[in-house]
């Protein structure tokens, strides 16, 4: 989450500082020039290959599966996160202060627990699907009318686990009671007010329990009980060679891409989570002027995350990219189609007609494998 101090620890420090502390701790113009660039580069990253990876998804039928409507999920969580967190944080890098009004101060905290909260429930899900089609194949099977049902519950559930952020985070002065006056006193910051420190404290515990410790546990138990199964039925089909060896060495390389997610998600938000406990239980342990350059290696490394899906999904999936490049095959020939369209027919000539079967060729694009596919039944 973004980091926002409370108002009796910005006042408890303030009474601390020494007096030239603003020389001492302010950052360094290469620092807030690295950040910016930072920040703004996995926007772009982020926002682009979500989209993309959304975009293709949903144009295919083929694709729209329990699997890849809960990757959906997770590519929406952080389009979302792209498109209010972060240029919220380049805005207030650069500026050091609030400069964004008391609406966005409550939203953006809000908005980006929602993201992380969808984006970990997602990863559960999708483990737990998995489980149950290759632990359990001759039970109860997910469909994705089902599917579609238990992302709603995800972003109702993100909801209410953000609630808190709306009524506490608030815009505050957190120098105004200093007697004397100085460049940026005046300057408003965006922080979390609690009515006291045991419920910040407890909140943020919460967070770190039901939004990462729990959920990574449950995808650790799901997976591990995945790969015993996958190796017990290696095991059979080494002895027997039957034909269920493709499928399984299909859903192996499926399941060890999900993992490559989960393990990228969680090392991402690490960092930010133990920043965050021990700032809330001890903030003494952070040195002062450390406390800046701590927290922006930490959060950025979290918002890393937004580019995990679609490089670890898309670019080292044989089956996506395949599908992209057939999607702007597609476009580009629409474009195509609408420039004939709009040419004179005194001026169409067989040329044309050659072109338009080039692009009919172009737009039907190549054909996937069949043990590509994500479907459920792996």
């Amino acid at each position: 989450m973004e980091l926002q101090q409370s108002t009796n620890h910005n006042q408890a420090l303030s009474k601390e500082m020494p007096l030239n502390f603003l020389e001492d701790c302010s950052p360094s113009l290469s620092g807030t020039t690295f950040l910016i660039v930072a920040y703004s580069t996995v926007m772009a990253v982020g926002l682009i290959g979500n989209s993309c990876l959304v975009f293709v998804i949903t144009q295919h039928k083929e694709m729209r599966n329990v699997t890849n409507i809960f990757i959906v999920n997770l590519s929406c969580s952080d389009i979302l996160m792209c498109i209010v967190c972060l240029p919220v944080t380049i805005i207030y890098t650069l500026m050091d202060h609030w400069i964004l009004g008391e609406a966005l101060c409550k939203l953006t905290p809000f908005i980006q627990c929602i993201s992380v909260t969808v984006s970990i429930f997602s990863l559960v899900l999708i483990a737990m699907e998995r489980y149950q089609l290759i632990v359990h194949p001759t039970r109860w099977k997910p469909v994705v009318g089902q599917s579609y049902m238990a992302v709603a519950v995800t972003w109702i559930m993100a909801c209410l686990i953000s609630v808190p952020f709306l009524p506490y985070s608030v815009l505050s002065l957190p120098f105004h009671n200093l007697s004397m006056h100085f460049p940026g006193s005046d300057q408003v910051v965006c922080i979390e007010d609690w009515p006291s420190l045991p419920k910040r404290r407890a909140y943020t515990t919460f967070l770190l329990i039901f939004q990462y410790i729990l959920p990574i546990i449950l995808i650790i138990v799901c997976y591990l009980n995945i790969y015993l199964r996958l190796r017990r039925r290696r095991d059979m089909v080494e002895r027997s060679r039957n034909a269920t060896e493709k499928k399984n060495k299909c859903s192996m390389r499926i399941n060890t891409m999900l993992i490559a997610i989960v393990v990228a998600f969680a090392l991402s938000w690490l960092p930010l989570n133990v920043f965050n406990t021990v700032f809330d239980w001890n903030h003494e342990a952070i040195p002062f002027c450390s406390h800046d350059i701590i927290f922006s290696f930490c959060h950025l490394t979290a918002m890393a995350s937004t580019c995990i899906n679609p490089v670890i999904y898309g670019f080292l999936n044989s089956n996506f990219q395949k599908q992209l490049k057939s999607t702007l095959l597609r476009c580009r020939c629409w474009g195509v189609a609408e420039r004939y369209e709009s040419v004179p027919l005194s001026t169409v000539s067989t040329e044309v007609t050659k072109g338009s079967g080039v692009h009919f060729v172009r737009y039907k694009g190549p054909k996937m494998p069949e043990e590509l596919l994500y479907s459920s039944d792996t």
